[in-house]
């Protein structure tokens, strides 16, 4: 079921981030994904419009808007492959209609949900905390 978040997600919330996050981004270091944990928990979880993923009680993958912007959608390794991130876009573009998001280049998964959900590269830059290249893509209203 798919719902709007709550504060007292958060645990649950930010252990999925986590999890989805060292399997995605192996090429990422602990510093980094420490000051992203604080990032999310300080900067983005009050701006964004964020919605869970829950299953039987628990928290199992979530999406976050920033207006059009997906600025984050992560799901839990355990739960890959059930449809559930896929489930999250299509809430997101009933909500927005169009979309974009950043995808690093080596982010393998990632790439592969956002390609095969049909978003398109629009651009490319250097993420600059990291050094990583990474892909701006658009996903056009239906």
């Amino acid at each position: 079921m798919i719902r709007t978040y709550d504060p007292n997600d958060q645990p649950e919330l930010l252990e999925v981030w986590l999890r989805a996050s060292r399997l995605a981004h192996p090429f990422l270091d602990d510093a980094f994904l420490e000051q992203e944990h604080r990032d999310i928990v300080n900067r983005w979880l009050p701006i964004a419009e964020t919605w869970v993923f829950e299953e039987a009680g628990h928290v199992a993958g979530f999406i976050a808007l920033i207006g059009h912007e997906v600025g984050a959608i992560f799901v839990d390794p355990a739960r890959h492959g059930r449809g559930i991130g896929r489930r999250l876009m299509d809430h997101a573009r009933r909500l927005r209609g169009e979309l974009e998001v950043e995808v690093f280049e080596a982010n393998a998964i990632g790439r592969s949900f956002y390609d095969a959900y049909g978003f398109e590269p629009v651009g490319r830059s250097v993420h600059g905390p990291t050094g990583q290249r990474v892909l701006r893509l658009k996903l056009r209203g239906s």
